[in-house]
């Protein structure tokens, strides 16, 4: 039987995205820093060579993710997300908008996690249980449901509370402070998630429940006595 602790640490495995955040992380540092200092500069088109620089950065990340073993759909993801990114900025000309696609991503993941919560396929025991091999077992397990739809809410949390920071932040054009609080904010709020995921999913699970590893799912009732009809007269 699994213990708290072997789920707690399970969750910390298949859901430690900090990595993932902290490389996210890497081109938006290079679009700001690379922006300001051809603004400080004046070069000529400081959100195209930011945007450039962003997209380079990208591409190193991707890179190296790849040589590190690293899924190529998630690095392709990655790398696609940067690009346009870095393409809207290019278009309007205005460095805020290179955050424009992680406002709408963040609103449509909001969104997503929710209404999978209402629809009772709540996306975290999805990816958990996916991770684990579990296909959809974990779904005829009453109480795992239960507890997999308590700690999706974290996630839709974290994901309101990033549309609540950045939106404000677009629209005062305030393209430092973007950047600063993607970098500083996104994983912190990532780790945080983590954390709170794991006591959300637990508080549903009564205490002889085996663990997110183990669904309890019912038995199927047992088929009842046959009559054999052959062996009757009428």
């Amino acid at each position: 039987m699994s213990t708290p602790q072997d789920g707690r640490e399970s969750f910390r495995e298949i859901l430690g995205g900090r990595r993932g955040a902290l490389d996210a992380s890497i081109p938006v540092v290079a679009f700001v820093l690379v922006w300001l200092l051809a603004g400080a500069l004046m070069w000529w088109s400081p959100v195209g060579i930011a945007a450039g620089a962003a997209i380079l950065a990208g591409i190193g990340v991707a890179c190296w993710r790849l040589a590190r073993g690293t899924r190529p759909r998630a690095v392709l993801f990655g790398l696609l997300g940067v690009t346009v990114a870095a393409l809207i900025a290019l278009y309007t000309g205005r460095a805020e908008d290179f955050f424009l696609v992680q406002i709408f991503s963040n609103i449509a993941s909001a969104l997503a996690w929710a209404i999978s919560i209402v629809v009772r396929w709540p996306l975290l025991g999805i990816i958990v249980g996916a991770a684990l091999g579990q296909r959809t077992r974990w779904r005829r397990d009453p109480d795992l449901m239960r507890g997999y739809q308590r700690a999706s809410w974290v996630w839709v949390a974290q994901y309101v509370v990033r549309v609540a920071v950045f939106v404000p932040l677009y629209r005062a054009d305030w393209v430092f402070a973007l950047g600063a609080a993607r970098v500083a904010f996104s994983p912190a709020l990532v780790a945080l998630s983590v954390v709170l995921s794991w006591p959300a999913l637990r508080s549903a699970l009564p205490e002889d429940h085996p663990g997110i590893r183990h669904p309890r799912v019912p038995e199927a009732p047992a088929a009842g006595p046959t009559v054999d009809d052959s062996s009757t007269t009428g």
